[in-house]
């Protein structure tokens, strides 16, 4: 009987959910179909997830209160039924690394997954029912954790019923759990969303790396290989090579451009596999920028790239590989000899230009652009090393103006040295704050940068010499503006160890925000940030010091969260705000925390579903969709102590100026509601 009244309750809510469906539910990443299929004297149960692009959604394992969301597929215990074994899962595409957002390792799963639940019945005919929890995340953020219902009416009928219900009756941990419809922890009842005190602006979207920024910076890479011993002398012998061992100027014009044209394109090759393995896995581009074993890997390869830099040894290719390409550029004439001419010049320049491209694999892998950033990378130090080619030969008489070759390539060389030992420590450190091992910490990051353009200073005076280096008699004009350049550096790197004597933590120059560590990441000066994390209580203090609130809706995986907090918060004209003048409480959806079992509850939502309240995360991914019909973080509202909302909500909006005005259109808003009071 019990059994029945379930299955009647579940095609009740069927049918009020039979409707046309809203715009959100169009939108939602994850379609999911269940199906029963017999082996042998048992049935696997089997929830089919069908999968957006872009979004993933995690493994059955469990990660602490600090990962992702679990999946979880549970089918009720009835008579005649037995559970066998553990649930199983499979997937098209499976990701194993370190997540991004979570900063840990994970597994999840990309377009498809299909999680299996064997059981035994002793009638065919006996209904079924059960329930799949899931969490859905992309690069950015993550959904609430998602709970459906399923029914089997018959494992021999064929016919299946799968329904978003949020809870089910017969489950333990909603038993004496109160139904309240409107309840008002989650209903606010003085929000009124389409009628704010001052209407503002719309939620600013996310910003995209641009691949021109990364052309650009891969063409200053090409800039600085082409300053390097193993390329820069190569440039008058080659285009004097071409320019006058040809039997027509314009021959030998054309044979220069083509020469530059295929040093582009070889460069332009070197990115192909990565397109491969994209097309492969797209998530391995996320998987080599966020491990911390890669980053170490990274780390030790940089250090070797250094010690090559500073002459201690050169990073070749085979020489046999060398051989071979001059040997079939002397062989074959024509289009055919120039193209190994230049893929001569890529190996031979390799010692050199092997630790720039290096960097520039190492920080162009990411899962904003994947494959398209390499080789849009790849481009611009293909496009910087093959354009003096092109342009000498058009200009022959430019080469007068060139420097001589002499020990200021080997200079360079060694600048580059000690910018491979600071790098290196920026991949240490991705590895570190992943796993949290706390053995690279703000103050240290920013003190080996220090010491890194100190070294330049001290070996561009000649303090310090290396094996190639000849003692320095004389200083030259262009030495003496490095050697300000870097002074200047140093000084404001040094700036970064300053001590803000009011927060008690760091004082991070702008040009490190996003490569130097937190500061409160510290050995010395950890500090983490202060709010409220109830909206009863920020309200209740709010009405006792007379400020308005500021919600942030946030989550332990939303990366746009922390780009707020790090990028906009801190500066000038938003903190003081935020300090001085809110009560900020900020509220995490995905935060697993049980809530205590008295303030646990079955919510009747708006639209009539009902949804459980167990956790801190599931009353504040609920409060936000109620209240302000969204399920995105960053969210940011601002309330009056009474709870009006002050001005239309805000997304992620990078621009501080933007956010500023968004801030201070609430405390204007506030100003409007407190003459009010007082007529």
């Amino acid at each position: 009987m019990k059994q029945l009244l379930t299955i009647l309750l579940f095609l009740a809510f069927g049918l009020l959910r039979a409707q046309p469906p809203s715009a959100d539910a169009a939108e939602e990443p994850v379609k999911l179909a269940v199906s029963a299929v017999r082996n042998g004297t048992s049935w696997d149960i089997k929830v089919t997830a069908s999968i957006e692009h872009g979004w993933s959604v995690y493994s059955m394992n469990n990660y602490g209160d600090m990962g992702p969301w679990p999946t979880s597929i549970h089918v009720d215990s009835v008579a005649g039924l037995a559970v066998v074994g553990e649930p199983a899962e499979t997937g098209a595409k499976v990701i194993e690394g370190v997540d991004e957002i979570f900063g840990m390792f994970v597994k999840k799963f990309k377009d498809e997954a299909v999680f299996t639940q064997r059981i035994t019945v002793a009638d065919p005919t006996t209904p079924v029912t059960g329930s799949f929890e899931y969490m859905t995340c992309n690069d950015e953020m993550c959904l609430p954790p998602a709970t459906v219902y399923f029914i089997v009416p018959g494992l021999a009928s064929g016919r299946f019923e799968l329904g978003a219900i949020p809870f089910d009756p017969n489950d333990t941990r909603f038993q004496g759990l109160a139904t309240r419809s409107g309840s008002a922890e989650l209903k606010l009842a003085n929000v009124d969303l389409a009628a704010p005190v001052i209407k503002g602006g719309e939620a600013t979207v996310a910003e995209t790396k641009s691949l021109w920024s990364i052309f650009f910076l891969g063409f200053i890479g090409g800039l600085v290989a082409l300053l390097t011993p193993c390329v820069f002398p190569m440039i008058p012998l080659t285009v004097s090579f071409f320019t006058k061992g040809s039997e027509d100027k314009k021959k030998g014009l054309r044979n220069a451009l083509t020469y530059g044209g295929f040093i582009l394109g070889i460069y332009l090759l070197f990115s192909l596999p990565f397109h491969l393995l994209g097309s492969v896995n797209p998530e391995i581009f996320n998987e080599i920028s966020t491990n911390p074993w890669l980053n170490i890997f990274f780390f030790v390869i940089f250090l070797v790239f250094a010690v090559s830099f500073f002459g201690y040894f050169e990073i070749t290719l085979p020489s046999s590989w060398v051989n071979s390409m001059d040997q079939k550029a002397s062989k074959f004439g024509g289009m055919i000899g120039i193209f190994f001419m230049a893929l001569t010049l890529a190996l031979v320049s390799f010692s050199c230009t092997g630790p720039i491209l290096g960097s520039l694999l190492a920080g162009a892998l990411t899962a904003d652009g994947g494959a398209w950033q390499l080789t849009a990378g790849l481009g611009g130090f293909g496009m910087a090393l093959a354009l003096p080619f092109a342009l000498f030969a058009l200009f022959p008489s430019w080469l007068n103006s060139l420097p001589r070759s002499g020990s200021w390539l080997n200079s360079v060389k060694v600048v580059l040295g000690f910018a491979e030992i600071a790098l290196a420590f920026k991949f240490l450190s991705n590895a570190d704050l992943v796993k949290q091992w706390g053995i690279v910490p703000y103050e240290l990051f920013m003190v080996v940068w220090v010491l890194c353009a100190l070294g330049i200073v001290f070996y561009l005076f000649g303090f310090i010499r290396f094996p190639h280096d000849s003692p320095v008699k004389n200083r030259s004009t262009v030495r003496w503006a490095f050697i300000a350049l870097f002074t200047i550096t140093t000084g404001y790197l040094a700036f970064g160890l300053r001590v803000d004597k009011e927060e008690k933590t760091f004082r991070p120059v702008a040009l490190m925000s996003g490569l130097a560590p937190p500061a409160g990441y510290s050995w010395v000066l950890p500090k983490k940030a202060e709010a409220f994390h109830d909206l009863a209580a920020a309200m209740e203090h709010a009405r006792s010091v007379n400020k308005p609130v500021m919600v942030d809706f946030t989550g332990w995986a939303c990366v746009n969260c922390r780009k707020m907090e790090e990028h906009v918060w801190p500066e000038q004209g938003v903190k003081e705000i935020i300090e001085n003048d809110y009560v900020l409480v900020s509220l995490y959806v995905d935060d697993k925390r049980e809530l205590p079992k008295e303030e646990q509850f079955i919510h009747e939502t708006s639209t009539g579903a009902k949804k459980p309240i167990i956790t801190h995360g599931n009353k504040w991914a609920t409060l936000q969709a109620e209240n302000f019909a969204s399920a995105s973080q960053p969210l940011y509202v601002l309330l009056s102590p009474e709870g009006k909302l002050l001005t239309d909500p805000v997304g992620y909006t990078p621009d501080k100026e933007e956010y500023a005005g968004f801030l201070r259109r609430g405390l204007d808003a506030m100003k409007m509601l407190t003459a009010q009071a007082s007529l």
